[in-house]
């Protein structure tokens, strides 16, 4: 084994002793293999066989009181890191660059259009922002042609299951154009450097090698960002019900066109898959949800009887192996609560834009409408601010900002959204009890539809999707560093279970990193 393979099988090692301290009957024991390995590592280190930096103590990871996941939305690696100096980025992917082909296999001459309408997948119309002639390449959004900058939305992409499992392809990630319904767009990336997020992670961790949890979008990639887990919906109506070929990808429709060239890819998609998985969006059973009560029903629930409400979950959550060992924690959302009073917010552009399939733990039987579990640990954003500056967020928090400031293309910007988030590190920052023992994690719920040049790892038949950007912030945490390990969005639930001993979830992936190399 070479000696840095070695090093980290080590600190592995020394993590996970510690990882179990709680677990009385092996107090012991512990005590003794930990003497080994610390015995151990200094042998290593006199005899130069690992750097004292990955062989040392892991004591700090203990001194982590309070642990925070902020969770923005749908940007690829590459679409905002893809020039971060020291990251596997743009110059890589171009210089083992892989073209985009059609549907036949053909590579494209020059990229498809970039489509202008968003929902109508049948239109034409082209957005005349974009070149016609833009080549089979990665290109810059924010520099001519173009020239969009970071604080100008552009259109929506598709970012769904199926599509993006063909868009990766099995790892040669080359028809991420042609299965989207935005055409070229999928190829653009930004200069990053002018978002404030960029200079926090140039001093602190920034992970390049970190996966989306699940293939597609959001709805799915909460899930197992709280549980490793997809949600089930067994019986549900063929209405919501996708069509899949022989090959198990989604079927065509008769008029889906023959190039991406032409128009985008039409196909029989749906929200459940033949089995009664749900891997796209289908709404919560409780308010805030976009299906309106029943009339004369409950005012609490969304309407039993339509058939895009998904039955209430049951899995076990990281929430509950919290509460079972009384870990204190909480899901704080912005706009909850206006949302709670006032329907007319949820999915309105015009207003914050509040997205109720965000709000993961509103899906689960558990944190139903009048439970005591609802009330302690689903909270409003304005909360969140007010604990931060009191000092009295709990030792686990889960941050989901509101849609106008969250970085999602089609209603909001990446500028609005990574201010946001830089503020929030700055007002933690700024509090001294709780910057001396947090560590800080954001990360993005998925790619948004944007292409990454990075095949995902080997895992099972949920994801992991397409690397995301996450950077790591803490007084802990390594100064400076990219950090290449192999992390999924499952690596923050196994991170949360090793500092607090809890019960470990079943779906996490085991070969997906634990975050402590990331620390120092």
């Amino acid at each position: 084994m070479p000696s840095m393979q070695r090093c980290h099988a080590l600190s592995a090692i020394q993590f996970s002793v510690r990882g179990l301290h709680g677990t009385s009957r092996r107090h012991r024991d512990m005590i003794s293999i930990r003497c080994i390995v610390h015995a151990f590592a200094a042998l290593l280190i006199a005899g130069g066989l690992c750097p004292l930096s990955l062989a040392a103590d892991t004591s700090s990871i203990a001194k982590i009181k309070h642990i925070i996941v902020i969770y923005a939305e749908n940007r690829s690696f590459d679409n905002l890191y893809g020039l971060f100096p020291g990251a596997n980025g743009i110059d890589r992917a171009l210089a083992n660059y892989v073209a985009q082909v059609d549907h036949d296999g053909t590579p494209f001459t020059v990229l498809p259009p970039v489509w202008a309408d968003e929902h109508n997948l049948r239109s034409r119309e082209i957005d005349p922002r974009y070149p016609l002639t833009l080549p089979n390449r990665p290109f810059r959004i924010d520099q001519p042609p173009i020239s969009s900058p970071l604080d100008i939305r552009t259109r929506d992409l598709v970012h769904r299951f199926y599509q993006h499992k063909e868009q990766i392809n099995g790892g040669r990630n080359d028809r991420f154009v042609a299965m989207s319904n935005a055409g070229a767009l999928v190829m653009g990336y930004y200069d990053g450097s002018r978002l404030p997020m960029w200079a926090i992670a140039r001093e602190f961790t920034l992970a390049d090698n970190f996966f989306m949890g699940a293939f597609g979008g959001s709805f799915l990639n909460h899930f197992w960002l709280v549980c490793a887990c997809t949600p089930q919906y067994r019986d549900a109506p063929n209405d919501v019900r996708v069509i899949e070929d022989h090959d198990g990808r989604l079927a065509r429709q008769s008029e889906s066109p023959a190039s991406a060239m032409e128009s985008p890819v039409l196909l029989k998609d749906g929200s459940v898959t033949p089995a009664g998985y749900v891997v796209n969006t289908l709404q919560p059973p409780y308010q805030p949800s976009a299906i309106a009560p029943a009339a004369q029903g409950d005012a609490a629930l969304a309407d039993p009887g339509n058939v895009r409400r998904l039955p209430p979950q049951t899995m076990t959550t990281i929430g509950d192996t919290l509460s079972r060992k009384q870990i204190s924690w909480a899901w704080y959302a912005g706009s909850w609560n206006r949302a709670l009073a006032d329907r007319s917010i949820i999915y309105n552009e015009n207003s914050v834009n509040f997205q109720p399939h965000h709000q993961v733990f509103n899906y689960f039987a558990r944190f139903a409408p009048g439970s005591a579990a609802r009330e302690r640990h689903l909270r409003d954003g304005e909360a969140f601010m007010a604990d931060i500056d009191s000092g009295r967020l709990p030792q686990v928090t889960f941050y989901k900002p509101t849609a106008k400031l969250n970085a999602h293309p089609g209603y909001t910007d990446v500028l609005s959204g990574d201010s946001h988030i830089a503020d929030i590190i700055a007002r933690i920052r700024n509090h001294q009890q709780l910057w001396k023992d947090v560590a800080i994690i954001v990360t993005y719920d998925e790619n948004g539809g944007f292409w990454d040049h990075v095949a995902p790892p080997a895992g099972d038949y949920w994801g992991p999707g397409s690397r995301v950007p996450t950077i790591i912030v803490s007084p802990f945490a390594r100064k400076g560093v990219v950090d290449h390990t192999l992390y999924d969005t499952t690596s923050i639930l196994k991170f949360i279970t090793l500092r607090f001993g809890l019960e470990p979830l079943p779906g996490v992936r085991k070969n997906a990193g634990d975050l402590i190399n990331a620390f120092e």
